[in-house]
């Protein structure tokens, strides 16, 4: 898990927006639940995403009319004040995923940033297809691509374009072949990865799951993917690709 001063620097943060709107003493209510896999993401025409697979599911936050997201393979819901959310210990992925779903929220709330809401239908192929774009954009032709997450039509896009390693933490995907590629651990294998590298396209996931830290400190170009990074990203200065998220 990466440091608590992570943490402890969105807190801080979030604690300020919520001051200037005035919105940090009076009674402000974040109502999070749990979206069904069709509700988060639609129908993109495959099965094989960790949502539509029951491994993770999309905690929804609703911030005065404002609606952060975040994935989570600890998926609760939670009604209660926006300070109470921020004050929170963060010690497992459920907190981690409330505090992170009402960040982005907030964020949202506060015009920080617009796209918080998780692509549907045929936004995840499209998103792939746009990606391969951006990464030959923005790195050249053939950039050593490490992918940290198995998203599924990400990295079947991006190992027929790119030397791609992929890494997860789902241990039915572990040491397994994915579209020509060896999924490796995602713990045990991030330096080597990470190492290997010359461009990291990121989950934002790993600000709920506490492995953000190896890609927040890396020397080489991180590229977090994803609604549930939104806030942090906008907060942090991190580069963010989410191009089909609204």
């Amino acid at each position: 898990m990466e440091g608590q001063s992570t943490y402890d620097l969105l807190r801080g943060k979030a604690m300020t927006m919520l001051k200037e709107i005035d919105a940090l003493d009076r009674e402000v209510r974040v109502e999070a639940s749990i979206l069904t896999p069709e509700e988060a993401i639609g129908r993109p025409g495959r099965f094989d995403f960790p949502l539509l697979k029951g491994k993770e599911r999309l905690v929804q936050a609703n911030f005065l009319g404002a609606v952060g997201q975040a994935y989570t393979d600890s998926p609760s819901n939670y009604l209660g004040p926006a300070q109470e959310v921020l004050q929170s210990g963060l010690q497992d992925n459920y907190e981690r995923a409330i505090f992170i779903a009402t960040l982005n929220a907030i964020a949202r709330c506060c015009g920080l940033v617009s796209n918080t809401v998780h692509c549907k239908d045929s936004g995840p192929a499209d998103c792939a297809e746009r990606v391969v774009e951006f990464i030959r954009a923005e790195y050249g032709s053939r950039p050593k691509l490490a992918i940290v997450g198995f998203q599924p039509a990400l990295v079947e896009k991006c190992v027929s374009a790119f030397p791609t390693r992929v890494l997860d933490l789902d241990k039915d995907n572990v040491f397994r072949m994915k579209f020509g590629v060896l999924i490796e651990d995602g713990r045990k294998s991030a330096g080597v990865v990470a190492d290997w590298c010359d461009v990291a396209l990121v989950t934002g996931t790993v600000i709920v799951n506490g492995t953000a830290g190896p890609w927040l400190d890396l020397d080489k170009p991180v590229v977090f993917y994803g609604t549930t990074i939104s806030g942090a990203a906008a907060l942090m200065g991190l580069k963010r690709f989410c191009p089909c998220s609204t």
